[in-house]
């Protein structure tokens, strides 16, 4: 039961790392946004997607999964966006490739504040 989890989480994580940097890709090269506005708008509207898509249950128990689900993402996107402009700004790293690397960390934490967090 638990490697099947990981497996499906290991898709879904995937195909959102492939959204994800198609959009910031389309949104810094072919639309000149920066990349920091690029990555904020991204992380929102994906959060947004997510959160609306917690399946409907009693009002209490969709409300304490969207906390707890709000608090996971919260925490993978800080790390994530701490680690962007820690590779950008302190170590003058490609914009692109922070962006790619960014992808890791985000999952990395998502994945462990999921596990701990989310679905206790």
């Amino acid at each position: 039961k638990e490697s099947t989890r990981i497996c499906r989480f290991a898709v879904i994580g995937t195909l959102n790392a492939l959204i994800t940097a198609i959009t910031i890709w389309v949104m810094m090269d072919e639309l000149d946004i920066n990349y920091m506005l690029s990555n904020v708008w991204h992380r929102l509207k994906l959060y947004l997607v997510q959160v609306l898509g917690i399946p409907n249950r009693k009002e209490e128990q969709h409300l304490a999964a969207s906390v707890a689900f709000s608090i996971a993402f919260g925490m993978a996107y800080c790390a994530q966006f701490l680690f962007l402009i820690g590779l950008v700004e302190g170590l003058n790293c490609n914009e692109y490739l922070a962006q790619f690397l960014g992808l890791f960390v985000y999952g990395g934490v998502n994945f462990l504040m999921n596990k701990k967090v989310t679905f206790k």
